[in-house]
């Protein structure tokens, strides 16, 4: 049998079916001028990067995957660039002649790190904790003052800081309420913050509770911020820096897209955070409207050199179908939906999904974006034994003309 921690991994598809709507029409800007939303670019998958991740020992696969210059340089800039590949959950184990082993454990979060962020086996190294006893286990556990016994995180978007010299990741709060695969609830969020060299087991981390959750009753409408972060500033050296971090945010079933910034000096003073509220930047988070719709828990935006913004991500959460849409500014006003690519051809059964779509400049050449999703399935503990490497990302890449 498979732990019982890599079962409920099938759980964090209730995310997606168990949410409503938190509006019942959307607000954002409509777009009229569809011309300066359009663009030209081939698309292929990318096999180079999905080989690097299907793997028959050790890190097996796992669902979220940002990446994280350690320099803050979200452009691909040296040969001697590397980064921090975050994961949440995680399944650990070997596979044998096709066969999953009998003890595959799961963990809720884990980490690699790739040298010269090419896609080279010798360049990337798998981490995860390993606890006193022997086994596996998370390196991000929620120890806030709002945490509870039994809580982990299952990890969103982060970035390193030059202001700060810390990284900062989002991690989700998520409780079980039961023994049954959708019995969790996701409660709280907050920020996980490192010092500059910290390396794995990251036992200098500091971790804060954040009001950037929406709750409500019955776990229904629920949003959060940190599924995206774009670093718009002179040190990631983006293309046109308005010195601003961008943190997005996902709420409801429509899977609304709401936008937050901060100056980086002030990351860490809550109080000096503002959403977008349609017209402006606003300190109250009941005032933020999405600035786009039909995205999915996680995504990315990204800048171009002629001053737009490209946001990629899994369209309506767990469509087959990866989107995009171009955008004036962080915030938008976003343009209509651009399919990009159908995932279809890595559903090997009903039950299986992709979701998690999203762009990685860190890890892009120059005119490209490489982009991942990840795969899972609805019937997890089937699957899984007749597809044992089902759990690792894909990769496709967009070429810009």
């Amino acid at each position: 049998m498979i732990n019982p921690t890599i079962i409920k991994m099938t759980s964090r598809i209730a995310i997606y079916l168990m949410v409503a709507l938190l509006w019942p029409f959307a607000c954002f800007a409509q777009v009229t001028d569809t011309a300066a939303f359009s663009m030209k670019f081939t698309v292929s998958e990318a096999p180079e990067w999905t080989a690097l991740f299907h793997r028959s020992n050790g890190w097996l696969g796992a669902d979220g995957l940002f990446s994280i210059p350690f320099d803050g340089v979200d452009v691909k800039t040296s040969a001697k660039d590397s980064a921090m590949l975050i994961f949440s959950d995680t399944m650990i184990g070997d596979i044998v002649n096709g066969k999953l082993n009998s003890d595959a454990p799961g963990v809720h979060n884990s980490i690699a790190v790739i040298k010269n962020r090419t896609p080279k086996e010798e360049n990337i190294n798998f981490a995860w904790k390993i606890k006193d006893n022997g086994k596996p286990g998370s390196f991000f556990i929620p120890n806030t003052p709002r945490a509870e016994k039994g809580d982990f995180y299952w990890l969103g978007d982060g970035f390193f800081n030059p202001e700060t010299k810390h990284t900062y990741i989002f991690g989700y709060r998520v409780h079980m309420t039961g023994s049954g695969v959708f019995d969790f609830s996701v409660t709280g969020n907050a920020l996980i913050a490192l010092p500059k060299g910290s390396r794995p087991p990251f036992t200098d981390q500091r971790q804060m509770d954040t009001p950037f959750f929406i709750p409500a009753p019955a776990g229904n409408k629920i949003g959060y911020f940190g599924a995206g972060i774009l670093a718009n500033t002179k040190a990631a050296k983006t293309p046109h820096p308005d010195g601003y971090v961008y943190v997005y945010g996902i709420q409801g079933t429509e899977k609304y897209v709401l936008a937050v910034r901060v100056l980086p000096k002030d990351f860490e003073k809550i109080a000096e955070w503002r959403f977008w509220d349609g017209k402006s930047w606003n300190a109250d988070i009941k005032t933020a409207v999405p600035v786009a719709d039909h995205a999915s828990d996680e995504l990315s935006v990204t800048p171009l050199a002629d001053g737009r913004y490209v946001m990629v991500f899994q369209m309506d959460g767990i469509g087959s179908t990866i989107g995009l849409r171009v955008g004036k500014s962080p915030a938008g006003p976003f343009g209509p939906i651009i399919k990009v690519w159908d995932c279809k051809s890595v559903l090997l059964t009903k039950g299986f999904y992709p979701y998690n779509a999203k762009a990685h400049p860190a890890l892009s050449q120059p005119g490209e974006l490489l982009i991942s999703f990840n795969v899972n399935s609805f019937d997890w503990n089937t699957d899984i034994q007749k597809y044992p490497n089902l759990y690792h990302p894909r990769f496709i890449r967009i070429k810009f003309n």
